[in-house]
């Protein structure tokens, strides 16, 4: 992401809608809309389109984005606010530390959207979906909490739909080509841009479910090929 010129005035005329201490709003969130029916995640929101047309389309929720490139949450602040929007707020932070911005059930929906696939094993723990992350999720969500996974990344998708299962998640409307009939759901800049070279868009539901005695989760059932 290239460095956006004027970075921190930019951020500063935005000021309203970033959150700089997010811990302090740990187990507060909701004062922030105290009309909220549910609060949102999204993890890694890029520039913000999904996030500032999601937020658009279902006002009753209250949406926290994380993002970890200050180059690129600043074009996002600048479209909420240019779009007025009064329930979507921003955290300049990083997907493991959740559990400091959270507290237990205080989520109830956690959007992953084309995330880093890190191909190379070694660095297989840093992927979104690895189970370190998986429980920290656990962490935020409610029994039957949900999250919503996104990739145009075939292995990442396929390795994904293994590592739901074994921390506890229960699978539901898994499809490898999510705008084979038409364009389903709000896009990204980058999904828009992958879907119109042709490349399939991968998803699924994850909801939170019990974790096994033996440390395994319930099995996927049903899955959805295309």
């Amino acid at each position: 992401m290239r460095k956006k010129p004027n970075l921190i005035p930019r951020m500063e005329r935005c000021a309203g809608v970033l959150i700089r201490e997010p811990e302090e709003q740990r187990g507060r969130w909701r004062t922030l809309m105290p009309q909220a029916e549910e609060l949102r995640l999204e993890l890694g929101c890029g520039k913000g389109r999904f996030t500032a047309e999601t937020a658009a389309s279902n006002p009753q929720a209250l949406f926290i984005a994380v993002e970890r490139v200050p180059d690129a949450m600043v074009i996002a602040m600048e479209r909420v606010c240019a779009m007025g929007l009064k329930n979507v707020f921003f955290v300049d932070g990083d997907a493991s530390d959740l559990s400091s911005y959270f507290t237990p059930g205080e989520v109830d929906l956690i959007y992953i959207n084309f995330c880093d696939p890190w191909p190379s094993n070694r660095h297989a723990k840093r992927r979104l979906t690895h189970p370190d992350f998986l429980m920290r999720y656990r962490q935020v969500l409610p029994e039957g909490g949900t999250i919503q996974f996104k990739t145009d990344n075939r292995d990442l998708f396929e390795w994904s739909l293994f590592q739901f299962p074994r921390s506890g998640y229960i699978l539901s409307e898994v499809t490898r080509d999510l705008h084979a009939g038409g364009i389903c759901g709000v896009m990204t800049d980058y999904e828009e841009k992958f879907h119109r070279l042709g490349t399939p868009i991968n998803r699924c539901v994850a909801a939170v479910g019990p974790i096994q005695a033996d440390g395994e989760g319930t099995a996927p059932q049903d899955l959805e090929h295309e």
